[in-house]
């Protein structure tokens, strides 16, 4: 019976495909940057299917890319993939002290706040908007600053849509075109806006449901439905561009109670 695969086995490949493959050879930490992202965007995908098959092969794919790096730090004489696990093996003993006699049960958060000057500190600025405010977040509650439960998140909410309310009602424009407006009315729009979605991310996490997941969740059920809306009109003979919004809301109506 043959042996399973190892992953010293996909590092002994890597390393050959390095010395044997011209485009491999070529490869540089700085060429691969676009791969590695969308290697873990194809993963993502795989995981919101539900498909195994396809996951397996994207975790593959997304190995690779942890591989080409590895070997090319080795290369460079920077470090090994012997370090890297080394450091992964340290490092989440040191995030469960009390299940490897290190200490006491701690939060994630609070262990690494006392090692960081700010909480900005290592916290990639081409994160996701609602994923970096979300964890900026997390890390100024590592350090304390935290409501004890929901209420709090859920009357910043309401205060910061009140803010929005006030700041639509006072612009000079306010009949609600999309089109933005670029003075500092709009600027006071934008930052009360920025404002409550900053809130509403911080009550997300209270309630412990990531902002993004719960996002992405709604864009597919707000897709599903309206796609079915799209249809149910041309059934009907209605072109959706040029039927009414009451026309348009009662179909909605239709499909959501259909579900």
């Amino acid at each position: 019976m043959q042996a399973k695969p190892t992953l010293e086995d996909t590092l002994a490949l890597m390393r050959d495909l390095r010395a044997r493959c011209d485009w491999d050879a070529a490869q540089t930490h700085e060429s691969l940057r676009p791969y590695l992202i969308e290697e873990a965007y194809e993963v993502d995908d795989a995981i919101r299917a539900g498909n195994d098959a396809l996951l397996r092969e994207e975790l593959g794919d997304l190995l690779l890319q942890i591989l080409f790096h590895s070997v090319i730090a080795e290369e460079r004489g920077a470090f090994s993939m012997e370090d890297v696990a080394s450091g992964f093996i340290t490092k989440m003993k040191g995030r469960h002290p009390h299940l490897y006699g290190l200490g006491e049960k701690q939060r994630w958060e609070e262990m690494k706040a006392k090692k960081r000057a700010s909480i900005v500190d290592g916290l990639p600025a081409d994160l996701p908007a609602l994923h970096r405010a979300f964890r900026l977040q997390d890390r100024a509650a590592g350090v304390g600053f935290d409501w004890p439960d929901v209420q709090g998140p859920i009357e910043k909410v309401e205060e910061e849509l009140l803010e929005v309310r006030d700041e639509l009602a006072n612009r000079p424009d306010s009949t609600g075109e999309a089109a933005p407006r670029y003075d500092e009315a709009h600027e006071r729009v934008e930052e009360e806006l920025g404002d409550l979605l900053f809130a509403v991310v911080n009550l997300c996490r209270k309630a412990g449901v990531h902002p993004a997941i719960a996002l992405d969740k709604s864009n597919v059920k707000f897709a599903r439905r309206f796609t079915a809306v799209e249809r149910t009109a041309a059934a009907r003979g209605l072109k959706v561009g040029d039927a009414t919004l009451e026309q348009l809301d009662a179909i909605w109506d239709e499909v959501k109670a259909g579900e």
